[in-house]
This record gives structure tokens, sequence and C-alpha cells, in this order.
């Protein structure tokens, strides 16, 4: 069994409330978790209206379809215009840890 997670610590653009937030991270998450099947949450930063950090989790059998789509995950969330991807933090876990 392997799990991998990812942590992105994203600038959101003009944004002025927590609820423009909400509507700027939302579609975000939902995008990860239908496309690729992975758990997503915002983890952090929930009282600041202009960041905010999105977590998500994948297990696998296979180490090589973890490590592809974290990094599917990690193109995603970088192409889109309305966040700043400040830093990712991928941790990976195989059977070995």
């Amino acid at each position: 069994m392997y799990v991998g997670t990812l942590s992105f610590d994203l600038l959101l653009g003009d944004v002025r409330s927590l609820k423009e937030k909400r509507s700027v991270v939302r579609p975000i998450v939902a995008e990860l978790q239908r496309k690729y099947a992975v758990s997503a949450a915002e983890v952090d930063h929930m009282d600041l209206h202009r960041r905010a950090v999105i977590g998500l989790a994948l297990v696998s059998g296979d180490a090589a379809h973890v490590s592809d789509i974290l990094d599917r995950c990690e193109r995603l969330v970088a192409a889109r215009p309305e966040v700043e991807l400040l830093s990712v933090r991928r941790r990976f876990h195989g059977e070995d840890d």
C-alpha cells in the first residue's frame, strides 16, 4: 500500500471576503476530488481571506499510480489563474515506512 499527500499553499487573487474565498477554493477542491478520486479539503488559513492551504491524500497499491496522480493534481492547481501557488509539500509513504 502506498499513500501520497500534497499540501498546496495558495495566495488568492482579487478576494476581499471569506465568502469570495470559498467561491475560489471550493471549485478547486471539488475538481480535484471529481477528476482524480482523491480526498481533498481546505486545511489551514481558514480565517484569512487571501490565503488558503489545500491538502489532499491518495491511497493505491501501485507507487507509480500515486506519483502520476500527485503530479496531475499539482499541475491542475498550478494552472488555475485565480490563485498563485506559493509552495507545494509532497509526502510519499510506502510499505517500508
